[in-house]
């Protein structure tokens, strides 16, 4: 397995924190709040390898879904 750059990761995390806050007329914090509190942030660390091949649009809607399920008001 190929291993991870770390600088690459969090900069793909803090941008997908970003494009979430915008898609849901949230600050940076209370994006990284939400996302952190209904495990995305797990999710995107988790599955890296496999998200960061995504466009934005398909990350945000998948992390959307995955914070919802565990409990998240947003849809």
């Amino acid at each position: 397995m190929k291993e991870v750059n770390i600088k690459d990761k969090a900069e793909y995390i803090i941008a997908s924190i970003s494009e979430f806050g915008k898609r849901h007329s949230l600050t940076p914090v209370e994006a990284y709040r939400y996302l952190n509190r209904y495990r995305g942030i797990e999710m995107l660390d988790k599955f890296y390898d496999v998200m960061h091949t995504l466009s934005f649009k398909d990350t945000t809607d998948d992390l959307t879904t995955f914070c919802h399920r565990n409990g998240g008001g947003l849809v």
